[in-house]
């Protein structure tokens, strides 16, 4: 059999054991399994397991679970509430100041725990009520919750971020830098739609009561006195304190990144035992439960994937498809166009845990041999994994909002999302412009010969 006639079974069968209803990590692992049983020596099948721990022998990976406990830690204390509450404290004079405390929230928080869906926990448990009780519209509050919460795969310590850099095995410290000037940018997009789309409500509303009389929620203003709002600061500053410690340490060459997680897991637990109470074994079996759970899930699915990703390339079906990119000439930028629109058809059934390992491989030898950045396109495809979070079928984040606020409808949820999948597009298409947002922080802080 040919190897194009092997590939289009192997990504057949992929496709049929995902739509199947199999957990993404058994799905990978069957097919592969499968695959080296007919088409490999019958000897790989004892291998397997050795196979699957060299994959995962890699010390940059050992820092994922320790991220997880940093992020299980904050987001399971009431960090995010007291970060929430001192954001709007000092910007509810600011037109959808609000909305946009919010988003900065998010920021901070998707910083500090690297993770989207404890992010969209943590902030919209707290952040949709207050919306929705201040006259935003359920949509609107819902939409600005999901896409803040998909910073959590871009802004350091993110995990999607470790991936790539095992996958792409590029420097860790330059993903994490590059991560920062896209992540402002999106910050700084959705703050300012989020001020469009107030203005617009607000002006709705008041065009409402001049002509009935009747007082919407939306224009009510807020008042908080200096004292209130520092009052508001010594339960975050440890926080943030503590992130930036965590950059500080990684990106001064004081420590590994793995160090750098193991301190950063340690001293969270650390801060929400002296600020919050939580250092009983009750308070914490949650959070070790939660980490322990993630941990392995996530771990299952990076070695399922690293084996799917091994047969690939022994039975050169990654190979060929890479050959047959660069056979059909594309122009650089129609290179990327192809394989950021691949990615995003992947979004719409795989987490990007999985679309980084399965299509790394295949995607990454045309594109540096086109003379792309792969710390760049690293962002980029991370943007672009992004927006996959916020849009269906599968949307991890919509699923994430529809569970802390089941009373806003999936529809109003998933309209209210788009409009920050349109400015996640217009992200990239500024990056493809401008590759100093991403490049020019790691090329200040650590740089390389390219």
């Amino acid at each position: 059999m040919s190897t194009a006639a092997i590939g289009f079974l192997y990504a057949g069968a992929t496709l049929g054991a995902m739509l199947s209803g199999i957990p993404i990590a058994f799905a990978l692992g069957f097919v592969a399994l499968a695959f080296m049983y007919v088409f490999m020596p019958a000897a790989s099948l004892d291998t397997v397991a050795q196979n699957v721990y060299e994959e995962m022998a890699s010390i940059t990976l050992l820092s994922i679970p320790l991220f997880i406990l940093k992020g299980a830690a904050i987001g399971r204390s009431k960090a995010g509430q007291d970060l929430y509450s001192a954001m709007h404290a000092w910007m509810h004079r600011i037109p959808g100041g609000l909305g946009i405390a919010n988003v900065f929230a998010c920021a901070l928080f998707a910083a500090m725990a690297g993770s989207s869906p404890a992010t969209c926990s943590a902030i919209g448990s707290a952040g949709i009520p207050e919306m929705r009780r201040r006259g935003y519209s359920p949509g609107f509050a819902a939409g600005i919750i999901a896409a803040g919460g998909t910073l959590g795969i871009l802004l350091p310590p993110s995990i999607t971020m470790i991936l790539y850099a095992v996958a792409a095995e590029q420097s860790l410290g330059r993903l994490f830098l590059a991560g920062i000037g896209p992540g402002f940018l999106l910050v700084v997009l959705f703050a300012s739609w989020s001020v469009f789309r107030f203005r617009s409500e607000f002006a709705a509303a008041k065009l409402a009561y001049e002509r009935t009389g009747t007082q919407h929620p939306i224009l009510k203003e807020d008042s908080y006195s200096m004292r209130e709002r520092f009052s508001t600061l010594p339960r975050v500053l440890p926080f943030v304190v503590l992130l930036t410690g965590v950059m500080v340490a990684l990106y001064g060459g004081y420590a590994t990144p793995s160090e750098t997680a193991g301190l950063g897991g340690l001293l969270a637990l650390a801060l929400i035992a002296v600020i919050y109470g939580v250092w009983r074994f009750r308070d914490l079996d949650p959070i070790l439960t939660a980490t322990l759970r993630e941990s392995t899930m996530l771990m299952l699915i990076i070695g399922m994937s690293l084996l799917y990703a091994y047969v690939m390339s022994y039975l050169h079906i990654s190979q060929a498809a890479a050959q047959a990119l660069v056979a059909m000439q594309l122009s650089p930028w129609l290179l990327l166009a192809t394989i950021l629109a691949l990615v995003i058809a992947l979004g719409f059934f795989l987490p990007p845990v999985s679309i980084i390992l399965m299509t790394a491989p295949i995607i990454l030898p045309p594109l540096k041999d086109a003379g792309f950045d792969l710390v760049w396109f690293g962002v980029v495809m991370t943007i672009t994994m992004e927006m996959g979070l916020i849009h269906p079928p599968v949307g991890l984040n919509i699923f994430v909002i529809k569970n802390i606020a089941p009373d806003i409808p999936l529809k109003d949820i998933i309209w209210g999302t788009l409009p920050f999948v349109i400015l996640m597009g217009v992200a990239i298409v500024l990056l493809c412009l401008v590759p100093g947002i991403a490049l020019w922080l790691p090329d200040l802080l650590l740089p390389t010969t390219r």
